[in-house]
């Protein structure tokens, strides 16, 4: 399997004592660090451009809300078969050689959403997109531990949790408020997002392309098997405890980025694209504020905060719903936000710290699949439930269902205790 080249057990040349010689190096890896981030962001943040144009679509083709879900699952799915088939694949050949690709297959992505609004392409489109994101997700966040670590070596890995999950986090929360102003104010609502991630696309191609790679590839490489999802990195409590609050979290935002701008639209009556892209982007803004914030905090700390603000958020969030208060309703998604970044940063962090150099990789892969499940099937299961149910109903079965997940995550970080 490749050895990592610049991990806390293996130090880079940077950390050697000849600094005259060997600055430059941790400069490269500091910058690429920035490039990295960037790509990362870019690519987090098309992932949910289509977010605020649902409703556009649904209004042009006359998709309903089980459609849409329809298509969010779609891309979910790319997300999944990505990771297990690739997700885990960089250890081996290279963090580049999957990054390039994958950065490739969401500029195809954005091209088919130029071409055509129609449903099949639509679907097309967001399974590209999701197989990219997915050889992105775990790829990136161990390639920036990796550039952080040989760039600044000794150093706290706080500088990695925070601008990792927030190129995640923050990615999902940009898209949707680029889009929803784009569309609102832009010539051509369907095509001008696509077009500004395109040229974003290819900026993110040339920054990976002048970023020093990590991992030394083996010509001599394990026979290859798909990503296995296991618990035995370090720790099993701890791993296993790090995938359900990575399930409960990513379940929050997969929520404001596939139904969420339709009952806003349709049940509150506010059907302007820049607000549904603002809430989405509230959303995910505070998410990834509470990382920023929470970066001196123990990791049950993060852990605790994270489940007492999302189980609050959803419950205001519901009641948002059934006084049909749009306040309310944000006031809800913004505190969810809040517990869903904490959770999901302290779930990375304990992985990524978890993991041997050689798998960090495969188990931060195997930590995104579990994550991708709890964005999919609970968006899915809301959106089939709608079809018989009020949406107001539906809601409340959601919040009491991820009441007792989150109850879950903090009886599985006791065992670990």
């Amino acid at each position: 399997m490749a050895r990592s080249t610049a991990t806390p057990q293996q130090p880079t040349t940077a950390s050697r004592a000849d600094g005259a010689r060997l600055r430059p190096s941790a400069l490269r890896h500091g910058i690429g660090f920035s490039l990295i981030a960037f790509a990362f962001l870019t690519a987090m943040a098309f992932s949910t451009v289509p977010t605020p144009l649902y409703p556009l679509y649904m209004a042009r083709d006359g998709f309903s809300t089980f459609t849409v879900t329809i298509v969010f699952a779609v891309y979910a799915v790319g997300v999944m078969i990505s990771l297990v088939l690739a997700g885990h694949v960089s250890d081996w050949v290279g963090r580049k050689k999957i990054l390039l690709p994958a950065i490739g297959l969401e500029l195809l992505a954005a091209l088919l959403f130029l071409t055509s609004t129609s449903l099949p392409v639509l679907l097309l489109a967001r399974l590209i997109t999701g197989l990219g994101v997915g050889m992105v997700t775990a790829t990136a966040t161990a390639h920036l531990h990796e550039l952080h670590t040989a760039h600044r070596p000794g150093a706290s890995t706080q500088r990695f949790e925070l601008v990792s999950t927030v190129a995640n986090i923050g990615g999902l929360g940009v898209g949707p408020l680029v889009a929803g102003f784009l569309a609102q104010w832009g010539s051509s609502p369907l095509r001008t997002p696509y077009l500004v991630f395109a040229a974003l696309l290819l900026a993110s191609l040339v920054a990976i392309a002048f970023t020093p790679e990590t991992v030394e590839e083996q010509f001599v490489r394990p026979a290859y098997r798909p990503q296995q999802i296991k618990a035995d990195h370090g720790d099993r409590a701890g791993y296993l405890a790090a995938a359900a609050a990575g399930f409960a979290s990513l379940a929050v935002f997969g929520l404001f980025t596939s139904v969420a701008p339709g009952f806003v639209a349709g049940a509150l009556h506010h059907p302007s694209r820049a607000l549904a892209g603002l809430i989405v982007f509230a959303v995910f803004g505070a998410a990834a504020a509470a990382q920023s914030l929470t970066a001196r905090l123990s990791t049950a700390g993060k852990r605790r905060l994270g489940l007492i603000a999302q189980a609050a958020g959803v419950l205001t969030l519901v009641i948002g719903m059934h006084t049909a208060d749009l306040a309310v309703f944000l006031t809800g998604g913004i505190v969810a936000g809040i517990g869903a970044g904490a959770l999901f940063k302290a779930a990375v962090g304990t992985v990524a710290a978890l993991a041997v150099p050689d798998k960090r990789s495969e188990a931060l892969a195997g930590l995104f699949l579990i994550s991708y499940l709890g964005l999919t099937l609970p968006a899915v299961g809301i959106g089939v439930a709608t079809l018989s149910l009020s949406a107001v109903t539906v809601m409340t079965w959601f919040a009491g269902l991820l009441l007792i997940l989150l109850a879950g995550v903090e009886v599985l970080a006791l065992r670990r205790s």
